[in-house]
């Protein structure tokens, strides 16, 4: 092609609701000498990263590994492996990604029960024991622990604890928590759990973190019919994940970006993981303060409200687009929009994994009041600074 030339993407601060900012270790991590995948320095990595993975989702699961897709290939994943033609899913729905779980069992051949709760609400534990007991015959419970959509958290050890009791298996999107705040698969029950590579671990967009209980490995082992994707069928891509003495291959593994995971999860695990909750936490706090002295407001309640993705209503008289657009050319700041219910009337600005800390929330108060006085808006910029730094300070005592 004529005029071809190499591409040089602008250096942004990415405070939206994914991709985040990449730690530079995992940026250079990628690139690395690629070798093949099934090179016997390449299998000893891919043993390391399981474990990592295991330490990230708090879970002993021997089928863990890293689905090679994004965040939507491994909810399929769980989905597909799980769910028969004619299999009944209670599933809940609170915001867009509860929706997709239900388009997932359609597409499945099952049939959905869906619990219905307000965006930027919890899903309602009684709500979910009603639909059980309504349905003896559902086989799966499917909700998201971190709804991206509207920045509301649900009460994953609850809900699985109701699965439990009726003899349900769950499946639980980690897309957005994993690593940004509370998850404990094992101690909390969960059997078919996935996240995203992109969020709060702080890596490149493409891969998808997947953990399965012996429960629903059980359940997978027992199907009378086929899976109906065969590059998503766990009992043949364990082949390659499973034993680093009978590695089979199944598909070429996106080498660097496992690289790039790799790196990430070692982060997180020098971090600590309880750690990086609580900076996660810290941080949050700062922008909140930050936000609300400029007159914004929150869309989920303080009790169930993500640290890592702030949802905040949009001004009256605000032109949404035009704002966020201004964030991007002014100061190379990139927050999301709303979707769905909340689409031009919210915002969602992320605080995942490395974006999360003090000068990424200086920067984001700072832009996102000069952008409200752009429009008219009275936002005291220097006031809400202050009350960033008074976060700080207040949480070193």
């Amino acid at each position: 092609m004529a005029g071809a030339r190499s591409f040089h993407p602008p250096v942004r601060t990415l405070m939206g609701p994914g991709p985040s900012d990449v730690h530079p270790r995992v940026l250079a991590a990628m690139a690395r000498p690629t070798i093949g995948h099934l090179d016997p320095a390449f299998v000893g990595m891919m043993d390391d990263l399981k474990g990592l993975l295991q330490g990230a989702f708090k879970t002993d699961n021997a089928l863990t590994m890293p689905v090679s897709g994004p965040g939507t290939a491994g909810m399929e994943a769980c989905f597909v492996n799980l769910v028969e033609p004619g299999d009944t899913v209670i599933v809940c729905r609170n915001g867009v990604f509860g929706e997709r779980m239900r388009q997932n069992v359609v597409r499945c051949g099952g049939t959905a029960v869906v619990v219905d709760d307000a965006w930027g609400q919890p899903v309602d534990p009684q709500k979910v024991e009603d639909a059980l007991k309504a349905h003896p015959e559902a086989k799966v419970l499917a909700f998201v622990h971190a709804e991206t959509s509207t920045g509301a958290r649900s009460d994953a050890k609850t809900l699985a604890a109701l699965a439990r009791r009726h003899d349900c298996l769950t499946i639980v999107d980690t897309v957005t928590s994993l690593g940004g705040i509370e998850l404990l698969v094992d101690a909390w029950g969960l059997d078919a759990v996935y996240s995203g590579s992109q969020k709060c671990l702080s890596c490149t967009p493409g891969l998808a973190p997947l953990t399965f209980s012996d429960r629903a490995v059980a359940r997978v082992k027992a199907r009378t019919t086929p899976v109906q994707s065969w590059f998503l069928d766990t009992t043949l891509v364990m082949g390659y994940w499973g034993s680093a003495a009978k590695r089979s291959y199944h598909h070429t593994a996106p080498i660097n970006a496992l690289y790039a995971l790799h790196e990430s999860l070692v982060l997180l695990h020098e971090e600590g993981l309880e750690a990086a909750w609580a900076r996660h936490a810290r941080q949050h706090a700062a922008l909140r303060a930050g936000l609300e002295a400029l007159g914004l407001r929150y869309v989920v309640e303080a009790e169930w409200r993500l640290p890592q993705l702030n949802a905040v209503y949009v001004p009256e008289g605000v032109d949404d687009a035009a704002a966020r657009r201004q964030l991007l050319d002014d100061f190379n700041l990139e927050i999301g929009g709303g979707l769905g219910d909340l689409a031009g009337k919210a915002w969602r600005i992320g605080l995942m994994g490395y974006a999360a800390r003090p000068q990424n929330v200086l920067t984001c108060v700072a832009a996102v009041g000069a952008a409200l006085n752009h429009q008219g808006i009275a936002a005291d910029v220097d006031a809400a600074q202050a009350a960033v730094f008074a976060a700080y300070a207040g949480a070193k005592n």
